[in-house]
């Protein structure tokens, strides 16, 4: 088994009639999903996502993944592929049709209309789509691919397998093997089977779930759990769960009618999804069940179910404007029922637990993962990928979508069942496949691009490590006046401090010290103002730290008169 190493070096050129795998997001992270395949001097793209950001990214809306490896050979590129519907494999392709707007877009009906309703908001034109479904099988310069049903949180979702002269690929995509789904369609296993006896040269497997035992979940399993909920609830309920999850819509809508209550859609992205499902049928809305949310205040809270945003604790979303009491439409009251149907994306525990204490707090019955059995995964769970490995046979593995520990414990798994290689890379490490063998041949430079309103790729991680330190540590600004004849402070300085304990001190006792050290300084030949500034940030930084045990940003300006 192979690992990568932080020294690799770039690859070499793709040997003739190899196969070149390039993971730029999704290997390291549950997120930002994109991987490039080329092959005879052509790409093909799969997914293209985005990562939602954690506590640690302050002022960052999206992190996108790095187009750097690829941008000087986007009129290569045959096609994107996107095997299912979710933001984190959806989510950054506007970003990329900014860049080369007429890349053809590969997708089932379900996927490809959430995604026109997203290159509808940025204000892209469309662009070529192929629209695709379980079964067909098409071919785009030397890739010939062929989709392949599989469960997961949304309906409509993918494999594909890609066939070159190189060998076949097959790529799971986010799946499950849910054997009661809510819509009849399973993962097509028999299709496995029959690409395994073909022969599999490489299988890119879902790790999401590697590290948990058995088989996940039905989503049937939670039906009489949302019932129980109904059946127990003398007030208003609200689900919150992803705008994406139409299967559990679809449960609450049929509980819904079981209990003779009536259904808002809370939340602009949740009402937009809702209404692309039904209209393309993957949604069955019953007759007078839904309302439009303004009716609310008019219907009495025993008889209303509100469908909501906000499942993560996003501090904008529906539900958290409902825990705080700011929402328009919606009063929270004691006696209220809150349904939190998902699972928790790992970094938003804080924030789903404020929304939940929020609720609480009002009086409202908070019905959570942590107490019932409201969600259920959409990734395979351990036994599920056993079954798989036995089935298709792969010469080579290599896992994908996951944090490390993941990718490690899918990688453990395939070796159980005999697979002669497993290659474990991260974003940015180049996999070949040659000779019907799969190596690492070095890595790329793939980092993070982070959006920050209409910024795209403009802050880098020095910024997100001063915003840091001004949330935690806040600032402390130094003006300082010297004579440019005599080299003298002629005023000053003048300090202000924000965002910490030291924020209205008078600072009296570190003013001379600065006005000695700019002195010393000035007399040693330095006159320069950068140098004088970072005598002053030295001073005061050390003061701070000594006398208060802060490290806050310190912005020293001097100015010459």
């Amino acid at each position: 088994m192979s690992h990568p190493h932080p020294e690799l070096s770039a690859p070499p050129p793709l040997a003739e009639g190899g196969l070149r795998v390039i993971p730029l997001g999704g290997l390291g992270e549950v997120g930002r999903n994109m991987t490039v395949f080329e092959y005879d001097g052509r790409l093909l793209i799969v997914d293209c996502g985005v990562l939602f950001p954690e506590d640690h990214h302050p002022g960052v809306d999206l992190i996108l993944p790095d187009f750097d490896p690829i941008r000087d050979r986007l009129d290569d590129v045959e096609a994107l592929v996107l095997t299912h519907g979710h933001e984190d494999h959806i989510g950054a392709t506007p970003y990329l049709l900014r860049e080369r707007g007429d890349i053809p877009l590969v997708g089932s009906e379900l996927t490809l209309a959430l995604l026109d309703s997203k290159l509808r908001e940025h204000r892209l034109k469309e662009t070529v789509h192929h629209q695709v479904r379980e079964g067909d099988r098409m071919t785009l310069g030397p890739f010939d691919l062929e989709f392949i049903a599989v469960n997961h949180s949304i309906p409509d979702a993918l494999a594909v397998a890609i066939r070159t002269g190189a060998g076949l690929v097959l790529h799971t995509g986010d799946f499950k093997m849910d054997q009661l789904p809510l819509d009849g369609r399973i993962t097509d296993l028999r299709a496995f089977a029959r690409l395994g006896e073909e022969g599999v040269d490489l299988f890119l497997t879902d790790s999401t779930n590697a590290e948990t035992p058995g088989f996940t979940p039905t989503e049937k399993s939670i039906t009489p759990v949302i019932d129980q909920v109904f059946r127990d609830s003398a007030q208003r309920i609200i689900v919150a769960c992803f705008a994406s999850h139409v299967h559990r819509v679809q449960q609450v809508l049929d509980a819904a009618v079981a209990h003779d209550r009536k259904v808002a859609y809370v939340g602009r992205s949740m009402v937009r999804n809702m209404a692309i499902a039904k209209e393309l049928g993957y949604l069955t809305v019953p007759a007078g069940v839904l309302i439009d949310a303004k009716e609310l205040p008019t219907l009495a809270p025993e008889r209303q179910v509100l469908i909501s945003t906000g499942s993560q604790g996003e501090p904008m979303s529906a539900l958290s404007r409902i825990a705080q009491r700011n929402h328009n439409l919606v009063h929270i009251e004691a006696g209220d029922t809150v349904l939190l149907a998902s699972s928790l994306i790992p970094g938003n525990e804080n924030a789903v637990y404020r929304v939940i204490n929020g609720l609480a707090r009002w009086g409202a019955k908070v019905v959570h993962k942590g107490n019932a059995l409201v969600h259920v995964s959409g990734h395979a769970s351990a036994g599920e990928l056993l079954y798989c490995y036995n089935i298709v046979k792969p010469r080579n593995v290599l896992p994908v979508h996951g944090e490390i520990r993941h990718l490690l414990a899918n990688a453990d798994l395939a070796r159980l069942t005999g697979v002669p290689n497993v290659v474990i890379a991260e974003d940015g490490v180049v996999v070949d496949l040659v000779d019907g063998v799969a190596e690492i041949a070095g890595k790329v430079a793939c980092g993070y691009v982070f959006v920050d309103g209409s910024s795209v790729g403009d802050i880098t991680e020095s910024d997100l490590k001063d915003r840091r330190i001004l949330g935690e540590e806040g600032f402390i600004s130094i003006i300082v006046v010297v004579d440019s004849v005599s080299g003298k402070v002629s005023s000053g300085p003048e300090i202000h401090a924000r965002g910490n304990a030291l924020e209205g001190s008078s600072f009296e006792e570190i003013k001379q010290p600065i006005i000695d050290a700019l002195d010393r300084t000035i007399a040693e030949g330095n006159t320069d103002a950068y140098q004088l500034q970072q005598t002053v940030r030295r001073v005061v930084g050390r003061w701070v730290n000594s006398t208060h045990r802060r490290r806050p940003m310190i912005i020293p300006v001097v100015i010459e008169a």
